[in-house]
């Protein structure tokens, strides 16, 4: 059956409002898929690796800025990665100064973005776990790591799903309390990995969460339940999508108060 041009043209403007105000998403697209799918088979690596290859040529060893700035001009000029950025970093900076905690536990390390802007703004002593459950990512995360110049006393990577390797972090670890959690793995695993964190006592008052994308692509399950539960303040930094301007995103940051006695 065929559609008669009126018709046809009569379907235009729909098209365009939706390609005008999609432009962003569609961008996205075709950088994080597209464009990764096609250099994935020609290059016979993976995203991570052709990322790695860039830093190792760009960066100067052992100086953690020059280290971000090379995965900054890959991933705005070539590839999109969903790491943090330079702009929601800022915050996750800011944050890291604020509150000089002794013990962070990452969890979505990555390609080891995040763990490099983490550990250049730790106090002295203090301890950073990342958790990895990609083998093949954690492998080009260590390698970022112990470029940037810190070794397994600052930065120690776990490799496995966070769901198995929290209730191991007192027992095999030592870790009595975590100061502060960043979350940047699959949204689906942040209300649950939060409660077992509760469950595995922890966390303590004043222990700090921050997640990352929790507008875009969303964890509303996890905001529902920080909400709700009554044992946090929450607040939301809104920002844009790492490496993608146009597209509004934010940070939760919760702070533990525990259990109200009154109530």
């Amino acid at each position: 059956m065929m559609v008669s041009p009126a018709i046809a043209l009569a379907f235009v403007p729909l098209l365009l409002t939706v390609l005008i105000r999609y432009r962003f998403h569609l961008v996205l697209l075709w950088r994080a898929v597209v464009l990764r799918c096609f250099y994935d088979w020609s290059s016979g690596l993976t995203r991570e690796e052709r990322a790695f290859e860039y830093v190792l040529t760009h960066a100067t060893p052992g100086e953690p800025n020059s280290i971000l700035d090379a995965f900054d001009a890959w991933c705005h000029s070539n590839e999109f990665i969903s790491h943090i950025g330079p702009k929601k970093g800022k915050i996750l900076d800011r944050l890291v100064i604020e509150t000089s905690p002794l013990c962070v536990l990452e969890l979505g390390t990555h390609c080891g973005y995040s763990s490099v802007r983490i550990a250049r703004a730790l106090p002295v002593g203090a301890r950073l776990i990342t958790v990895e459950m990609d083998e093949r990512n954690a492998n080009i995360a260590e390698k970022v790591i112990r470029l940037a110049g810190y070794d397994d006393d600052a930065v120690e990577l776990r490799v496995g799903v966070s769901e198995e390797v929290i209730p191991r972090l007192r027992e095999e670890m030592g870790v009595e309390r975590v100061d502060l959690v960043f979350m940047d793995h699959w949204k689906r695993c942040y209300l649950p990995d939060l409660q077992l964190l509760e469950a595995s006592g922890l966390l303590g008052r004043g222990s700090v969460v921050l997640a990352d994308n929790v507008l875009f692509p969303g964890a509303p399950h996890f905001l529902r339940y920080a909400r709700a539960c009554g044992l946090y303040t929450l607040r939301i930094h809104r920002a844009t999508l790492e490496y993608s301007p146009g597209i509004q995103d934010g940070m939760a940051q919760l702070e533990y108060i525990g259990v109200n006695v009154d109530t």
